[in-house]
Order: C-alpha cells, then structure tokens, then sequence
C-alpha cells in the first residue's frame, strides 16, 4: 500500500495552520481542476491526491490520527521496514472514521462551486479508507474504494465566461456588431450599444459554459475596449477637439467649420478671440448609453494657424503694423 504524504502533497511542513492548508488547498484545487485541464490523466490524480489531504489535515480528528501514524511509520521507516510488512490492523477502520461515526466531507458542494465552479469528488485511496473508512469491508483486510462525494448530484449553472473587443470611437458613436464563431460552429451577432464606453460588458445570454445535470448555460459576457481616436478625446460623454483657426478670424471674427462624429456644423467666433480658447457645444458628443437620443457635448478649442511663409510685401505690413502698435 502506498503511504501518502499530505503534507507535502499541499506543499505544507507539519506546523501548517489550519488557514494556510485552506489556502493551500484552494490554490492547488483551482491549478489541478479537471476543468482547467480537460483530458489530463495526471492533473487529474493530482486533483484527488489534493482533495483527500485535504480531507485529512482540515479535520482536527483525522489530522491527529495522521499525525500519530506519520510519527510510527517514519520510525518504521528508518529501521528499514517494508511497507507490506507493516501492521496495518491497528490503524484500520471500518465503517467511517474514530468512533464508528461517518466523516465524508471533503467540501461541500455549494463551497466548492463557489470557489472553483466545478464539481468535487473523486474515489479515495486505500490509504485513506484504511486509516479513516468510509469503505465495504472486503474479505483478507481492506476496504472497497467509494465516492467521497456525500451529495445528491443536481443541476448548476454554467460558469459565465468573459471576453474583450476593441472598438473605434466612431463604432462606439453609432453602435456596431459583432460576429463571433464558436467551436462548434455556431456563428452570434452581438450587437454593440451606442454610446458604450472603455469597460462596458454586453450580455449574452446562455452563451458561457455549459450546466452541468442539466443545469441552464451560463452567459458570455463581452468587454468593450473603445480604442483612441486621432481626432477626438472622450471624457465620458463628451468630446474634445482643437480647431485651427487662422489669425484674421481670431482678430477680425468669423465662423470656422467643425466637424462632429455625425455632420460638420458652423463655429461662430468673436473678434479677438484668444488662442486657446475654448468653446461648448452642446449635445454634439456621445450618446448616452442608457438613453441614446440624449448626448454629451463638444469642447472645441480653437489653437492659431500660423502661416509658414510670408512674402516681402506681407513682411512689410505686418512691420507696419508691428510699428503701429509700438
């Protein structure tokens, strides 16, 4: 028979606390899951192994006895005694643990869920029910190998599952859809809301990983990432844009075309409007996500157009006019 090692099974010394096997535990629970590794033989015993440790050292009682026979078989051990030599009769217990009373709990199925949204269970080993029980007694010693899971199997939901997609400024402006192609062929339209912004989560339902015992899907849930645009800076649901402005429309006033997301629309400014200056216009930015006929509004700064090149005879009025101020 093999003599297990729990300790070290969950990667713990023997002073281990009974906080750090539960986390112990979890974090391997969730590494080894049947789920995380679809079809791994290994990772699968491994899953068990884990599960029955901690069976073992999260319960005072069956810690104790564990601790009393690890101390007698290391002194076995170091006298050079075999394993199928040892005297198992006095550690063998038939019918579920010290006492004559039934411990079959690993966790329970609803903690399980919650932590791992899987399903625990799986037989123990011999090691295990000869120490603790649970098991048939079988004819010459030993014990029949049973599933530890003490629950009715019932239907679970699936878990739901998450997955992100970029958009453009102007696809979260006017909304956009999506096709996604799964691995069993089926081809969805999701369809983007208008106005969503960097964070937003578009549900599908029943669209996540299967129940399980007929439980319903879980739902697909579709992270929105709105990418940077060239043109506009988003905060929230309104927009930011600079217009350049030549000096003449700054100094003397006119209207400048500004365009929006949706049309081009007339900036009127003033005389003497000063560099930087910014003006607002109203329900020209995004939609409102929950209520899309309603809009943020457009900041637009106006930034001067400085020519590149002068001719002489602009040269010599703009000296004229530099002395005119002077």
């Amino acid at each position: 028979m093999d003599v297990k090692d729990y300790y070290q099974i969950l990667g713990l010394d023997k002073s281990a606390t009974a906080d750090q096997i539960k986390k112990a535990y979890r974090k391997l629970a969730r590494k080894y899951h049947p789920d995380v590794n679809p079809g791994d033989a290994t990772a699968e015993e491994n899953f068990k192994d884990i599960n029955e440790a901690h069976e073992v050292l999260s319960d005072p009682e069956k810690r104790q006895k564990y601790d009393r026979f690890g101390s007698q078989w290391q002194q076995y051990e170091r006298a050079g005694g075999a394993a199928d030599d040892f005297d198992w009769s006095q550690w063998a217990t038939a019918g579920g643990g010290q006492g004559g009373r039934q411990r079959t709990r690993t966790v329970s199925p609803e903690e399980f869920e919650q932590i791992f949204g899987g399903q625990a269970g799986g037989d123990f080993s011999d090691f295990f029910e000869t120490l603790f029980g649970g098991g048939r007694a079988r004819p010459g010693g030993g014990y029949t190998s049973y599933d530890s899971r003490a629950y009715q199997a019932r239907p679970r939901r699936g878990r739901d599952a998450e997955y992100e997609i970029d958009v453009t400024l102007p696809e979260a402006f006017n909304g956009s859809t999506r096709s996604l192609q799964f691995e069993d062929g089926r081809v969805v339209d999701a369809k983007i809301p208008r106005g969503v912004r960097s964070g937003s989560r578009v549900r599908l339902s029943g669209l996540g990983s299967p129940g399980a015992g007929g439980g319903e899907a879980g739902d697909l849930y579709l992270r929105v990432n709105v990418l940077p645009d060239p043109t506009f800076e988003r905060e929230g649901d309104d927009l930011r844009v600079t217009v350049p402005v030549d000096l003449f429309t700054l100094l003397l006033g006119g209207s400048m075309p500004v365009s929006t997301l949706d049309r081009t629309v007339k900036l009127n400014i003033p005389k003497g409007t000063q560099s930087g200056k910014t003006f607002r216009l109203r329900g020209l930015g995004m939609p409102h996500l929950k209520n899309p006929d309603q809009r943020g509004d457009l900041f637009a700064t106006v930034q001067p157009q400085i020519p590149e090149t002068l001719s002489d005879a602009e040269m010599r009025l703009i000296e004229q006019w530099r002395d005119l101020r002077s």
